[in-house]
């Protein structure tokens, strides 16, 4: 498999959003958000190009402008507001950082590495915004242009940094030797700060298995959505089952009579004296119009009735056998019950596992509904 960083990052934040972006290659507009960041990366690229000057902080600023797409604002107040916010984004890099002062390796630098065993190899490709030689070695620089700065242990175990600094060591294998004096950094031009870390050996081997891990879940073509905060950034939520519902206008599907059914439904959930028979009657109504127009949820004017769907688990107790018999770890089980599985599990190795959870089998499925109503 050929993929990026920023591919397998989808896909560990919403599988089907994974699938609509790189499978099936469903074009959605470049978001507001996109929009900034793009033209600030330009900027800090413009900034530290080699060259017998650096640019001035006014020549920044005009390159910023020039690159600037008013055209994707809701409103001109703010489209104001965020050409401010990268002007004043601009003017603290340069209170910051002088950029004669660093010795810039290489800019946007595009690779390639394999991951993987022999007989089964893949491809990560990615673009890493900064390199420089410092004094003691190497720092790999990513501009950052979100709202939140995370923790400093989130940088610690960054995977991006990971899979940035094994490209920097492809490209530079006796750095290997000098591990210890590679710096990975995070930028986060919001807020003028920059966070670092470095990486050891063991720390790579460990970041490619969990790719691999990844892409192994990817490969078993499962691309269920999942409803998050960053949902209100997506620009697939008509065609998405958790919300394409909310867009029936401009899809022209309802009926009348699904719509008092949906409004009914989210009404006698709520209520204190609930007709059982009567709900059982339209729950099961809504679930057949939720599979006629494949959608998990649906949208009313009270609220949002969403499908939920339970399973239970049981494991192969042949295969667990084979995995845990020649470990001397099967007769500690007596059966095959899930609790001491998982006591014995922490003992285990990551490979182990697993092997313990490619075993799990679905047991028992069930499906049912819930009501989020909307707030007043």
């Amino acid at each position: 498999m050929r993929i990026s960083y920023s591919s397998l990052d989808t896909y560990q934040h919403c599988p089907l959003k994974y699938k609509f972006q790189v499978i099936d290659k469903v074009k959605t507009p470049k978001s507001k958000e996109a929009v900034f960041g793009s033209a600030l990366h330009e900027v800090m690229k413009f900034i530290h190009t080699p060259g017998i000057l650096s640019p001035t902080l006014d020549q920044a600023m005009e390159y910023f402008s020039n690159a600037w797409n008013p055209a994707v604002f809701d409103s001109s107040d703010e489209e104001r507001a965020a050409f401010s916010q990268g002007i004043r984004i601009i003017q603290d890099y340069y209170q910051k950082n002088n950029p004669a002062n660093f010795n810039i390796v290489d800019l946007e630098s595009r690779f390639q590495i394999e991951i993987g065993p022999d007989n089964d190899r893949h491809i990560i490709s990615g673009i890493i915004d900064r390199i420089d030689k410092t004094e003691s070695g190497y720092e790999i620089i990513d501009y950052k242009t979100t709202r939140k700065m995370p923790s400093q242990e989130k940088v610690d175990n960054d995977m991006q940094l990971s899979v940035y600094l094994q490209a920097f060591l492809s490209r530079y294998p006796k750095e290997i030797g000098n591990i210890d004096k590679l710096k990975v950094s995070l930028y986060y031009l919001k807020h003028g700060v920059k966070l670092s870390a470095t990486r050891t050996a063991e720390q790579l081997k460990q970041n490619e298995n969990m790719f691999l891990d990844v892409i192994r879940h990817i490969e078993t073509k499962e691309f269920e959505p999942n409803v998050t905060p960053l949902c209100d950034w997506c620009g697939y939520q008509s065609i998405c089952p958790m919300w394409k519902h909310k867009f029936k206008e401009t899809r022209k599907i309802d009926t009348e009579e699904i719509n008092v059914i949906i409004e009914e439904y989210i009404d006698l959930k709520s209520a204190v004296s609930i007709t059982k028979d009567r709900l059982a009657e339209i729950q099961e109504k809504i679930l057949q119009y939720m599979d006629q127009e494949g959608v998990e949820r649906v949208f009313g004017s009270h609220g949002i009735i969403a499908r939920t769907t339970r399973k239970t688990y049981k494991y192969d107790e042949k295969k667990l056998r084979e995995i845990l018999e020649p470990l001397d770890k099967w007769e500690s089980i007596l059966k095959v019950d899930g609790i001491v599985l998982r006591n014995i599990s922490g003992t285990l190795p990551l490979r182990i596992k697993m092997e313990i959870e490619k075993a799990k089998i679905v047991d028992k499925e069930s499906k049912s509904l819930a009501v989020k109503k909307n707030q007043n």
